[in-house]
């Protein structure tokens, strides 16, 4: 189901209902109203649609080899709202499915963080199955099923602009965690929990199975006995009569983890062995966001900023923390629908990893780079060329791509500081 497969199908539609160009790029959606069917269902509380995400990105210079690559993602979702549909107040239930092709680019940048958020290995598979019911005039909400964390937790109103998947779910998490933690692309089963407290004052809190493992059909219904707990407060706030958010978050995993420098019974990892297993991970996380100076005529449309912060133990986590931040504007150059932002994020590599490499270089008397970071420089312009196309120019510079951990089988290799240059089309179906 490749670009070129939906562009055909859409372009036979558009003749079999005898559209015009004019309309064609006028229409909310590249396949339209489906002869009145999409209103009809819509009416009745369901809503059916699709996109696809493809792009294409190279690194002329830098990482571990030069490449060019293709990837995307297909997806197809059904949103309904159970009280249109079924009389069932306060209902709804939402389920997606993601077909992903192509190859990335990280392997050939050797990076700990992939440069695409929508990178990953080519599958098909279902990925939100869930149903949601709120409460007291939609100020309390559950919902339950598969579901993902990074939907509705650490997240910026301003980071989704950039393509480098560190300003998503960020590296603490999806490094650290399990097969990732319940984000993208594997749902976990779980149950959220958010409560309005007052217009400004929101509390959220979830609970996921820890497995890491993955199905290959995307039902991820594995159960190991481990839980994965997340939990966030966030307020509005005002600053210079500009509307803000302030969150603070933090995270319980109660699975095992290795330690990053010691065997069992104390001896050193850069010896051999098996790593010594800590019960429990844990850390937490910052996030604000601020509109910074408003449109003429909007009315949070204009310059904003964001910055996002995380720590987590060093001795069982290779990630110890993680900052990523950036300024947006929306509506440059006269076009209300374009945005283009300026973004930097840092992976700072743990304490028992530098240890993990001077034990090494003890024990060898190789001179092994110390591990420190891996940081993203991106600029990132997204222009809407139609309601249901936009296309997406971006380029990243990416210092110490893999951080300088420590890899015994060429200890003394480091990969150089890499630049990427893509260019992403997004298209609603």
């Amino acid at each position: 189901m490749g670009l070129v497969r939906i562009l055909a199908t859409a372009l036979l539609l558009a003749l079999t209902t005898g559209a015009q160009a004019d309309d064609l790029f006028r229409r909310t959606t590249l396949t339209g109203d489906w002869n009145g069917a999409r209103t009809g269902l819509e009416q009745d509380g369901i809503q059916l649609g699709g996109d696809e995400i493809v792009e294409t990105l190279g690194n002329p210079r830098g990482g571990r080899d030069q490449d060019v690559v293709m990837e995307g993602r297909f997806e197809l979702f059904t949103t309904v709202d159970l009280e249109q549909a079924l009389g069932w107040q306060g209902a709804l239930f939402h389920a997606n499915l993601y077909q992903i092709h192509g190859r990335g680019l990280q392997n050939d940048l050797g990076s700990l963080v992939t440069p695409s958020n929508i990178e990953s290995q080519p599958a098909t598979r279902v990925f939100g199955l869930w149903l949601q019911q709120s409460f007291a005039g939609d100020t309390v909400s559950l919902r339950a099923g598969q579901i993902a964390a990074d939907d509705e937790f650490f997240v910026s109103q301003y980071a989704p602009l950039f393509v480098n998947s560190s300003f998503g779910w960020p590296s603490i998490l999806g490094i650290n965690l399990p097969g990732g933690g319940p984000s993208y692309p594997l749902a976990r089963p779980g149950a959220r929990v958010r409560v309005a407290l007052s217009p400004r004052l929101t509390v959220s809190g979830a609970v996921f199975s820890g497995d890491g493992r993955a199905d290959a059909g995307g039902l991820n219904v594995h159960v190991d006995g481990s839980a994965f707990a997340i939990g966030e407060v966030a307020y509005g706030i005002t600053l210079n009569e500009l509307p803000g958010t302030v969150k603070l978050g933090g995270w319980y995993h109660s699975g095992r983890f290795a330690d990053q420098r010691f065997g069992a019974g104390g001896t050193l990892l850069a010896a051999g062995g098996t790593p010594a297993l800590h019960r429990g991970d844990y850390g937490g996380y910052f996030i604000i966001d601020q509109l910074l100076w408003r449109n003429s005529g909007t009315s949070d449309a204009g310059l904003g900023a964001f910055l996002r912060i995380a720590g987590a133990p060093a001795e069982r986590n290779l990630i110890a923390f993680h900052m990523d931040g950036g300024l947006t504007y929306a509506g440059p150059f006269g076009h209300d629908t374009d945005v283009i932002g300026i973004g930097l994020s840092l992976e700072e590599t743990s304490s028992a990893q530098h240890d993990l490499t001077g034990d090494f270089r003890a024990l060898t008397g190789l001179a092994a780079p110390y591990p420190d970071f891996e940081s993203t420089l991106e600029l990132s312009w997204q222009t809407q060329l139609a309601p249901w196309w936009i296309i997406q120019p971006d380029v990243q510079w990416v210092m110490h791509p893999g951080g300088r951990v420590l890899d015994v089988s060429r200890p003394l290799e480091r990969e150089g500081n890499a630049l990427i240059v893509g260019l992403r089309t997004a298209i609603a179906l």
